[in-house]
C-alpha cells in the first residue's frame, strides 16, 4: 500500500479515535465514582450513594471545586490520597490530554474530508492532474461531457472541489478506486500520470470495466507497445504530436495553403495577424471587432490555443496571443492593433530546425515529408545533424543562413533558451518566421513579447489532442491535423443556402469562400444561396473532407435517380 493511501486512511480514523477518547474519559469518571464510594465506606464509615460519588468526582476531575465531604477527608488519610490523585488526574485531562489529543480530533472531524467515491454515470475519469488535463475538461464541459478527476494527493482533491470541480481521491494502482470513481458506467479513462504508472491505471481500470475506453498519454513513444499491451485503446504521445505540429506548421501556414486554392485572379490576400498582449482587440468578441469591418476583411479562422478554429462563432471572444486568419484586398493593417505573420513568398522551400531530439526528429520527418528540405541544429554531434553549435550565439544561426529560409523552429526543451534564440533570430532574420516550442504554460506570452510568430504550448496542444479522441460533438481541429482548403463545384448544392445544407455539421467541412463570376466573395452568412458557376472553397480535416465528398456523391446519385 502507498504512502498516501496510508496516509488517507489514519486521517479518515478519526471517528474511531474521537470515540475511544470519549469512551475512556467516561470510563475513567466510573471507576473513581466506585472507587470513591468504596473507599468512603471502608475508610470513614459513611455511606453516600452512587449518584452522590460521581458529584465529588466530577467536581474534582474538572477542577470546578469541592462540596461538603472535605471533613470525611480529614478523617482518612487514604481518601485525601485518592482526592489528591484525582485532582490529578483532572489537570491532566484539562491541561494536557484534551488539548493535545481530543481537540485536534475535534477540529480534524469539522474539517471537509476530500471525497473518496463518485456516482456520476457517462463521464470522462481523469487519471492525474495538469494543465493539459485542465485543457481537456474545459473542452469536456464545453459540451456537456461529465469529467472526475482522480487523485492521490488529499489537499488537491480538496482544492479542486473548492473550486468547484469534480475530484476524488485514491489510490491511482488500486481497483477499488476505479470501483469508487463508477468506471463501471464510465464512458472513458485518461491515464496522464507517467509512462511507467500509466500501465497500472489502466490494467486497474480495466479490472472494473473491461469494455471502458482508456486513453494514456505518454511522454517516450518507445513505450507505446507497453501501453497497448495494458490494454490502451488510444496512445497520445506528446513529443511526437509536439514535433509533428510543429513541422506541418513551418512546413506551410493555412493562410498560404487558402491563398493557393483560390485561382480567380484578384487582389484578395489572406493573412495571418497576431493579436499581442496589450492590443485593444483583446477581450471583445468578433462582433464587437468593428476594426476589421472598417479595413474591409473577413475573419476566416482562428488559433486559439493549441486548436484552430474556422468561420468562428462571432460571439467568439479574442484572447491574447489569438492568430486570425483574415482575407480582404486590405494589405495595410496598421489600423488594427495585430501584428502581421511573415509571408514565405520570397524564401527558400527550406526550414531550420533547432534541436535534434525527439521533437526535433518528429519536426524534421514532417517537413521532409511535405516536401520541403531540412536544416538540423544541435549542440551535440549527433547522426542527422548538420550544423553542430550554441544557438545562442548568433553565428551559429548565420552558418544556417536563417534569413532565406522560410521558417525556424525551435524544438529544445529549454524555455529560457528558446526566449533568447527567439530574440537572437528576431533581429537577424526578422522576415523569417518563428515557430517555437514551449513546455511552460508562462512561457508562451514571453516568447511572442520576444517575437515569435507562432508558439505551441506543450499542454495546451496535449489537452486538446485528448479532447479531439472524446468529444464527437466537433470536431477540435489540433495543429496535427491534415488540415486543407479544396475547390469544388456541386450542382446539387444549386438553389440552397448554406444553413440549409448545414455541411459542418454533416461533414465537418466549412465554405470560407466562394468564386462567383471572376470575384472571390469571403463575407458570407448562413443566408448565402448558391448559384449554378460557383466554386467553393471548402475547408476541413481529411476526414472531414471525406465526408464531404461521400455527401456530394449521395446527392449527386440522388439528383440523377
Amino acid at each position: 500500500m502507498s504512502t498516501s493511501t496510508l496516509s488517507i486512511t489514519e486521517e479518515t480514523n478519526w471517528p474511531r479515535r474521537i470515540a475511544l477518547t470519549v469512551a475512556g474519559v467516561i470510563g475513567l469518571i466510573v471507576v473513581y465514582t466506585y472507587i470513591y464510594q468504596w473507599a468512603v465506606w471502608t475508610f470513614v464509615g459513611e455511606e453516600i450513594s452512587v449518584l452522590q460519588a460521581l458529584q465529588v468526582v466530577t467536581e474534582a476531575l474538572t477542577t470546578a471545586g469541592f462540596g461538603g465531604d472535605t471533613d470525611l477527608w480529614r478523617q482518612s488519610d487514604a481518601l485525601a490520597l485518592l482526592v489528591v490523585a484525582m485532582n490529578l488526574s483532572g489537570v491532566l485531562l484539562v491541561f494536557l490530554i484534551i488539548p493535545l489529543y481530543a481537540v485536534p480530533l475535534f477540529r480534524q472531524a469539522m474539517e471537509t474530508r476530500p471525497p473518496t467515491t463518485s456516482d456520476l454515470t457517462d463521464h470522462v475519469i481523469i487519471c492525474g492532474y495538469s494543465a493539459q488535463d485542465e485543457v481537456l475538461r474545459k473542452e469536456l464541459q464545453a459540451v456537456n461531457i461529465p469529467y472526475l478527476y482522480v487523485e492521490s494527493d488529499p489537499e488537491l482533491v480538496t482544492e479542486l472541489n473548492e473550486r468547484g470541480l469534480n475530484a476524488i481521491v485514491g489510490d491511482l494502482e488500486s481497483s477499488d478506486t476505479y470501483r469508487a470513481a463508477n468506471a463501471t458506467h464510465a464512458q472513458a479513462l485518461v491515464a496522464d500520470i507517467d509512462d511507467e504508472t500509466n500501465p497500472t491505471v489502466i490494467l486497474s481500470a480495466n479490472q472494473v470495466n473491461p469494455d471502458l475506453r482508456t486513453i494514456s498519454c505518454i511522454k517516450d513513444i518507445g513505450s507505446e507497445t507497453y501501453h497497448r499491451y495494458a490494454g490502451a485503446d488510444d496512445i497520445v504521445s506528446t513529443r511526437q504530436l509536439l514535433g509533428t505540429s510543429l513541422g506541418l506548421r513551418a512546413a506551410g501556414t493555412y493562410a498560404e495553403k487558402l491563398q493557393q486554392a483560390i485561382e480567380v485572379e484578384s487582389d484578395l490576400r489572406v493573412t495571418g495577424l497576431l493579436v499581442e498582449k496589450g492590443s485593444d482587440l483583446v477581450g471583445q468578441t468578433l462582433r464587437e471587432a468593428r476594426a476589421f469591418d472598417q479595413i474591409g476583411v473577413t475573419i476566416v479562422g482562428a488559433w486559439i490555443g493549441g486548436k484552430f478554429v474556422v468561420t468562428p462563432d462571432p460571439d467568439t471572444e479574442i484572447e491574447e496571443n489569438t492568430i486570425l486568419l483574415v482575407a480582404g484586398e486590405q494589405s495595410n493593417f496598421e489600423g488594427v492593433q495585430t501584428r502581421q505573420i511573415p509571408a514565405h513568398h520570397e524564401h527558400e522551400p527550406r526550414v531550420v530546425v533547432c534541436g535534434y531530439g525527439t521533437v526535433g526528429q518528429s519536426v524534421v520527418e514532417t517537413v521532409q515529408a511535405e516536401g520541403l528540405d531540412a536544416d538540423a541544429i544541435d549542440i551535440a554531434p549527433k547522426d542527422g545533424v548538420d550544423i553542430h553549435g550554441d544557438i545562442t550565439e548568433p553565428e551559429t544561426f548565420e552558418r544556417a543562413n536563417v534569413e532565406d529560409a522560410r521558417a525556424v523552429v525551435l524544438s529544445i526543451d529549454e524555455d529560457t533558451t528558446t526566449i533568447y534564440a527567439t530574440l537572437i533570430l528576431n533581429q537577424l532574420a526578422p522576415d523569417t518566421e518563428i515557430v517555437a516550442r514551449a513546455d511552460d504554460d508562462d512561457t508562451v506570452q514571453k516568447l511572442y513579447n520576444a517575437g515569435a510568430d507562432f508558439v505551441l504550448s506543450l499542454s495546451n496542444l496535449t489537452g486538446e489532442s485528448l479532447a479531439s479522441l472524446l468529444v464527437e460533438e466537433t470536431e477540435i481541429l489540433t495543429p496535427d491535423v491534415n488540415f486543407e482548403f479544396i475547390r469544388t463545384s456541386v450542382l446539387a448544392f444549386t438553389g440552397q443556402s448554406l444553413s440549409e445544407l448545414d455541411l459542418r455539421k454533416r461533414t465537418g467541412c466549412t465554405v470560407v469562400a466562394v468564386e462567383r463570376g471572376g470575384n472571390v466573395l469571403t463575407d458570407i452568412s448562413a443566408n448565402f444561396t448558391i448559384e449554378e458557376d460557383d466554386v467553393l472553397i471548402v475547408a476541413g480535416s481529411e476526414a472531414s473532407r471525406n465526408r464531404f465528398h461521400q455527401l456530394v456523391a449521395e446527392m449527386e446519385k440522388s439528383d440523377k435517380s
